[in-house]
């Protein structure tokens, strides 16, 4: 068999990221693109590792009952995408696994019950993104999207599956504008943002628009009912283009009458109805009752730091970017929750010790880190223990290595565990846990 000669492989399993698990006709660990467990594919090698190859399915001969045709015509060439050719209940039941996995691999623990999956909408939901722009002579003019599979280039793509409806339907204009700018090849990105009942667009400007390029992005935020932004920097150089004093961006957490306002460049959870079941599940886990004192670490915005305030819980939000201290203080303001809820920008990673002694203690707590996950605050905590800790994470790995210090050394059981569906067609895995002393 020559290395690169299409190859029939048999799939036993699904991994996290979407990859079919099987051995080739050697005994080598592949991981197969575009296949589904119990199917019999024929792929081709396209990068080959000592211990594993990573193949392309070129065809199906024997397909597993979860397999579906892909909704986006862009699939297999557009990077944003993973799954699509699994159902919903396959992808998910593949990350539960993988979740299960890296707390036994990793935490060296296992939870008490698994929590039902969180399901919500597949297409249409992500109100956060980040596409790249693209002036390619070859192509004949700009292109505007995710980059392709295993590439840095452009996906030449017209729509998206998984973007609002809205959003999707602004990718050809999008070209269109910015073929006509000056700084055509100086404008790498634009980051989407969209609330309940606004879309603001940052757009990357890596040199000043002309004066026919602000008259050209005028037109179209006015055409397209966009609060444009521009960002000539890192993230805090984003500022209001046109409108200058533009809509507000914000979403509603209806079953605890609050609504949450954000700035474009803010970090907030990309499928908002997902985020209104993932937060009533925190609330219901975590269980804050009045008099108690809760603290929410990395509180962002405020996402689950009003719901708890709304309780009668004195609520207490740590965060490390000023910014979002703010936004969080102002959110409390506008749903007249500040007597309640307090937000102080706080070290939660060298300082986390120093911090919480500062803050503490809490009768409970409620972490959301970002990826790199909160291993500081678990080794930082300190008697008397909060009675709860529900720890939100968005990397299984993270999350188990911090489950294996808060049960192995600081003495809490792992009562519950699950995933959320809050990034279907992706290989990112959200996912929410119980601890108890």
């Amino acid at each position: 068999m020559k290395r690169r000669d299409p190859i029939s492989v048999s799939v036993d399993s699904l991994d996290a990221e979407g990859k079919g698990v099987g051995r080739n006709p050697e005994g080598k660990v592949v991981f197969v693109e575009g296949a589904l467990a119990g199917e019999r594919v024929v792929a081709a090698v396209v990068r080959s590792k000592p211990a594993f190859d990573v193949l392309q399915t070129l065809s199906v001969h024997k397909a597993a009952s979860g397999r579906r045709a892909p909704r986006c015509p862009h699939f297999g060439v557009c990077g944003g995408c993973a799954t699509q050719h699994a159902d919903a209940q396959t992808q998910m039941a593949a990350k539960q696994r993988g979740l299960e996995d890296c707390l036994a691999r990793i935490g060296k623990v296992r939870p008490g019950s698994l929590l039902p999956i969180l399901y919500g909408p597949e297409w249409g939901y992500r109100h956060r993104a980040r596409m790249a722009a693209r002036w390619v002579a070859k192509k004949g003019g700009a292109l505007v999207g995710f980059h392709e599979r295993r590439s840095s280039y452009v996906a030449d793509m017209q729509s998206c599956e998984v973007l609002p409806p809205a959003v999707s339907a602004l990718i050809g204009p999008l070209r269109e504008l910015i073929d006509r700018l000056s700084i055509r090849e100086r404008l790498p990105q634009i980051e989407v943002a969209v609330g309940d009942t606004a879309i603001a667009l940052v757009f990357r400007n890596l040199e000043p628009l002309s004066t026919q390029d602000e008259e050209a992005l005028r037109d179209f935020a006015e055409q397209h009912r966009i609060w444009a932004w521009l960002q000539p920097g890192g993230p805090a150089t984003a500022r209001p283009f046109h409108p200058t004093q533009g809509p507000v961006l914000d979403y509603a957490l209806p079953e605890f009458g609050v609504r949450i306002g954000f700035g474009p460049t803010d970090f907030t959870q990309v499928n908002h109805p997902v985020n209104r079941v993932l937060v009533q599940r925190a609330l219901r886990l975590l269980a804050p009752a009045p008099g108690e004192r809760i603290g929410d670490l990395f509180c962002g915005v405020g996402n689950f730091s009003l719901p708890i305030a709304t309780t009668g819980a004195a609520l207490v939000g740590l965060e490390g970017s000023a910014a979002l201290v703010e936004r969080a203080r102002d959110n409390a303001i506008a749903n007249r929750l500040e007597h309640r809820a307090s937000f102080h920008v706080s070290d939660l990673t060298g300082a986390a010790a120093e911090t919480l002694a500062r803050e503490g203690p809490f009768d409970g707590l409620l972490i959301d880190p970002p990826r790199e996950g909160a291993i500081d605050v678990v080794k930082a905590l300190a008697e008397p223990l909060p009675r709860r800790v529900v720890y939100v994470s968005c990397d299984p790995a993270t999350l188990a290595r911090d489950a294996g210090v808060l049960v192995n050394l600081r003495g809490y059981r792992l009562q519950a565990a699950g995933v959320v569906n809050m990034f279907p067609h992706t290989a990112h895995v959200e996912s929410i846990a119980l601890f108890e002393r």
